[in-house]
């Protein structure tokens, strides 16, 4: 059974840090894929970042460049996003999603539960 469970959510006051991590399990880690999708309540689903297997080929949302950081490490089987200088606009619900595949553009098929990040004063 694929599971992935995120945590490191939380209260964060503006320009702070926070490193989310997903456990995951059920499945070969390092042969998939695995993104950050996040959802507000304005803008829905938005996707933020993903790391694949392809030669450690990361990609991320183009206002995300530069304060977002995702990474994994294959011997534990986690993913984490690291995020720096964090905005009141970054206030959502942070999803860990797997890819169907390898690479960059295959369709997603199991999402954990998600972590609350909260920025505000």
């Amino acid at each position: 059974e694929v599971q992935l469970v995120e945590s490191g959510g939380g209260l964060v006051q503006p320009g702070g840090s926070l490193r989310l991590s997903c456990a995951a399990s059920g499945f070969t880690f390092d042969d998939y894929a695995m993104s950050w999708v996040r959802q507000t309540p304005g803008k829905g689903l938005e996707w933020v970042s993903t790391d694949t297997c392809d030669n450690g080929r990361t990609y991320y949302a183009e206002s995300n460049k530069g304060r977002f950081t995702i990474s994994r490490d294959d011997a534990k089987n986690t993913l984490y996003l690291q995020i720096n200088s964090l905005k009141s606009e970054d206030t959502a619900v942070y999803y860990c999603v797997k890819g169907g595949g390898c690479y960059y553009d295959q369709p997603y098929d199991y999402w954990g539960r998600g972590t609350q990040v909260t920025v505000s004063l």
